[in-house]
């Protein structure tokens, strides 16, 4: 049994808000990583896009997901959200609520080049559904 580590506040240059995760799988016996994420209401991440993509499971609250080019999308705890490989998205709470989601991923394989998370600019208040 794997000791739990303590939460951590997502760094400012990932997340705009307040962003907690915590670490449930860390990839060190296998490639495969699961957080716990909780947000803030109006928190969210930057654009950024996964290697090898990733899947999101909202377990409580309203959440916002866009995929690059795309419509924002209102998800709701039960609903389960695929980001393709090297697709840019961005994910949070919605501005009037907390929202938590499970983030899996697998880590780069074995000979795979690349980050395995490439980070870039933050998602403004108005593409996040806030008005200014």
């Amino acid at each position: 049994m794997l000791d739990r580590q303590p939460s951590v506040k997502g760094p400012a240059d990932w997340f705009t808000g307040d962003v907690y995760f915590d670490v449930i799988a860390p990839g060190t016996q296998t490639r495969g990583k699961v957080n716990t994420v909780h947000f803030a209401p109006g928190a969210r991440t930057a654009w950024h896009r996964h290697a090898n993509g990733q899947t999101l499971h909202v377990t409580e609250g309203v959440g916002l997901t866009q995929s690059r080019g795309g419509e924002v999308v209102t998800i709701h705890p039960g609903q389960t959200v695929w980001c393709p490989p090297g697709e840019w998205h961005w994910h949070g709470a919605s501005p009037e609520t907390f929202m938590t989601h499970l983030a899996i991923w697998d880590g780069l394989a074995e000979g795979q080049d690349g980050p395995e998370t490439e980070w870039g600019e933050q998602v403004t208040d108005v593409e996040n559904g806030q008005r200014s």
